[in-house]
């Protein structure tokens, strides 16, 4: 035997000894550090190469520090792409601490969003980090050295890790450490989003006919563009071209048609893909002159037809451009016979007891459908009760039940009791909840009303409850709604609901027509109002100007603040990001690691941003709200660099190091 038998040379014992030793000096000597592991979020398919990773865990150990005399490597230099900051740390851990007290943690494992691979968990991994309270500044592990010093008695006690000061550029760092994740706070790739804190609905007015130039001054009811054919859609339009309407026959601006043309293109050539009107026109008696020209095109053609017969809408004006509009708003015109209403009221039990006409509408011609608001889910409904004081004078029947103020007995609003059985003097022995209210609280007093001498129960426990939702159907005769019946009582309100008839073009009139338009945000790149409503059809029967309802803008009214590093989604594209900062003084939300939404184009300015841990909404400002291109990055400084050359060395005029 080589060695001498005498001496053991690496027993467990020994190993367990130096391991303990080594434990207890880095307890000593050491100092906290936290050890971040890496998680890869993304990687490509083919070379596998990581394209994103996630920082999310956060394990506390103690580690001494080699570099007693301070942090190694270049330190800070100047490169051409500013200041880079090369400091290194190179720190010893316990293998066993490892081994017994992270590395379980670290298998590969899958969060159920395909987020969240670790591999090689056995001992510290290069590209994990390092949290290091002085300075309180990350490293990134370079290098894991698990062999020095080699082979102590048979075996290796400590990894010593080679760190390199960390470099961020899209990791996600979300430990749940607020002193850690708030160190990339304001590095990376952010974007910043200009949010609106409150919008404003657009609103509009309507009108139909001209007004008579003459003396009279009487209202033209009829001879309005009703439809424009676009023959010809031209072809090499640069920009809008100008459409052309003849004047009316009777005179006044007023009484003139206009319009305008959308350009579209096709193959690379653009042409005129349709024409809105701005102002239907009135008093035409044959079909007006339509022209179209300018907007460096040729071709384009058009002819109309015109309505003497009835009525149309001729123009919409805006009233009030509204706030906060990212894209143009979905416009409502009333239809031009008159659309029913009624009213509903309830009675005990929270059911509908009655549904009363206000307004039989005009112009059906099939039956209405009749929609009832739901019953609103109930809370302190009635669950358990007992008797508490049988009192007399009472038959069998349903009484309703008030607080009792005897004993306590507050709030409890339509609850109905059952007395099933009663005793010679009318005194209550049996009863059961026929239907349990609302706002009822448990152990609580009330009395029965009715009876010569107060009946009393007390209500044990409370619950909640979801009604049921009241049907009703209609009838019509001579184009009106002349009755309406209640097939469904429903049960459950709390207050009357809301009673909806429909007005759809399908139950209606066949000879009238709906009118219908178009908002435009106008011709400016960037506007976040409504500027104006083109008529794309006039419609057809109207007796009085219809009502124009625009839709509001997403996120009306700004509400929460978001959080740091919680996820936000757009309510249209579906982009995430992940939140950076949020200013609500100014309503700059700055966020990073912005992924494509469905849409592929990232976030939609005027949509809705939503918060999804603290449930804020605000909409992008559309008035510059998004900017993709920001920066922040204290390891390049590019732009500043190129702005001070500038300053030095002048291109613009010629070479400033000579010509050849």
């Amino acid at each position: 035997m080589a060695l001498n038998p005498f001496f053991l040379q690496g027993s467990s014992s020994e190993q367990r000894l130096v391991q303990d030793l080594v434990n207890e000096h880095l307890r000593i000597y050491g100092v906290e550090v936290i050890y971040i592991p890496r998680k890869f979020v993304n990687k490509k398919t083919v070379i596998e190469e990581v394209q994103s990773s996630r920082f999310d865990d956060n394990y506390a150990i103690e580690a001494y520090v080699n570099t007693y005399d301070g942090y190694s490597g270049a330190g800070d230099i100047l490169t051409k792409f500013g200041m880079s900051l090369r400091d290194e740390l190179l720190i010893t851990i316990s293998k066993e601490r490892f081994e017994d007290f992270i590395a379980p943690f670290l298998g590969a494992e899958d969060d159920g969003t395909g987020e969240g691979e670790i591999i090689l968990s056995t001992r510290p991994r290069e590209g994990d980090l390092i949290y290091f309270p002085l300075g309180q500044r990350i490293f990134e592990v370079k290098f894991v050295e698990h062999e020095s010093p080699f082979y102590q008695l048979g075996k290796n006690y400590v990894y010593e890790l080679k760190c390199e000061l960390f470099e961020y550029e899209d990791e996600i760092i979300d430990t749940s450490i607020n002193e850690i994740d708030t160190q990339v706070e304001d590095e990376g790739y952010i974007t910043t989003l200009k949010l609106i804190g409150v919008g404003r609905t657009a609103t509009a007015i309507s009108f139909i006919g001209g007004i008579d130039p003459g003396p009279s001054g009487v209202t033209i009811n009829s001879g309005y563009i009703r439809e424009i054919f676009l023959n010809n859609d031209g072809y090499g339009y640069t920009s809008r071209p100008v459409v052309a309407i003849s004047t009316s026959p009777v005179g006044g601006d007023i009484n003139n048609a206009t319009a305008v043309a959308i350009t579209t293109s096709k193959g690379g050539i653009y042409s005129v893909e349709r024409i809105y009107l701005t102002n239907a026109g009135a008093g035409y008696t044959v079909p007006p002159t339509i022209t179209i020209s300018g907007g460096g095109g040729v071709g384009a053609a058009a002819t109309c037809s015109i309505e003497t017969t009835y009525n149309g809408l001729m123009r919409i004006v805006i009233t009030d451009g509204g706030v906060g509009y990212g894209t143009a708003p979905v416009v409502t015109i009333a239809h031009p016979s008159v659309g029913a209403a009624a009213t509903a009221s309830i009675g005990v039990g929270g059911t509908v007891n009655s549904v009363t006409i206000t307004n039989p509408g005009t112009g059906y011609t099939g039956t209405p459908t009749i929609t009832v608001s739901s019953p609103p889910t109930r809370t302190g409904v009635i669950s358990t009760s007992t008797l508490y004081n049988a009192g007399s004078g009472y038959s069998l029947g349903q009484y309703t039940i008030s607080p009792y103020s005897g004993v306590v007995g507050v709030g409890g609003s339509q609850a109905v009791i059952e007395v099933t059985s009663i005793n010679g003097s009318g005194g209550i022995t049996g009863f059961s909840t026929t239907y349990g209210g609302h706002s009822y609280e448990s152990n609580d007093y009330y009395r029965l009303n009715g009876g010569n001498n107060l009946g009393i129960i007390r209500i044990i426990t409370t619950t909640t409850g979801i009604g049921i939702t009241a049907t009703v159907d209609a009838t019509i005769s001579g184009g009106v709604v002349d009755s309406l019946a209640i097939t469904n009582p429903g049960s459950g309100y709390t207050v009357a609901p809301t009673i909806t008839i429909s007005n759809d073009d399908s139950i209606k009139d066949s000879v009238l027509a709906r009118a219908t338009g178009i908002a435009s945000m106008g011709v400016e790149a960037s506007t976040n109002v409504v500027r104006s409503i083109w008529i794309s059809n006039p419609g057809l029967g109207y007796t009085s100007a219809p009502t124009i309802t625009i839709a509001s803008p997403e996120g009306m009214t700004g509400i929460g603040t978001y959080l740091f590093n919680e996820i936000v989604i757009g309510s249209r594209s579906q982009t995430r990001a992940r939140v950076k900062s949020w200013d609500k003084d100014t309503n700059i939300l700055e966020i990073s690691n912005v992924g494509i939404g469905r849409t592929q184009l990232g976030f939609f300015v005027g949509e809705a941003i939503i918060g999804t841990e603290s449930g804020a909404i605000y909409s992008v400002d559309p008035l510059g709200g998004f900017n993709q291109m920001d920066t922040n990055d204290k390891y390049s400084q590019n732009d500043e660099i190129e702005e001070e050359a500038d300053l030095i060395l002048d291109f613009s005029e010629s070479n400033p190091f000579g010509n050849y």
